[in-house]
């Protein structure tokens, strides 16, 4: 969830800090300050000397699959008539656990539908 909120926040804002990921998430700073220790000593991102995150390229990968699946999560839950809020909250919830196979399927269907 946190590179997932990284990226979305950097296509938001030009420079993405902390506090930026805390409002977003609702967190705590000390629960985010923790979790991006981690990520960085993971090597998914980068926290330069004034404090901006950045994501690397195995960061960006894995936000870009998560953020991928959410919006096309969302926009299948709206389709087929759910809210557009609650297809925003659950497709938050699902983008972490569906599976490949099933994501693939959801996805295929999205495209033959928009041909």
């Amino acid at each position: 969830m946190y590179l997932e909120s990284i990226h979305v926040l950097s296509q938001e804002k030009e420079n993405v800090r902390s506090i930026d990921i805390c409002r977003k998430m609702g967190f705590s700073k000390p629960s985010v300050s923790r979790a991006m220790k981690n990520l960085k000593a993971e090597g998914y991102i980068d926290i330069d000397e004034n404090g901006y995150i950045t994501l690397k390229e195995k960061g960006l990968a894995i936000a870009d699959k998560i953020y991928e699946r959410h919006r096309i999560l969302t926009q299948y839950f709206v389709n087929i008539g759910v809210s557009p809020q609650v297809a925003e909250d659950d497709a938050c919830r699902i983008e972490h656990v569906i599976s490949d196979e099933t994501f693939s399927k959801i996805k295929e269907e999205m495209k033959s539908h928009q041909k």
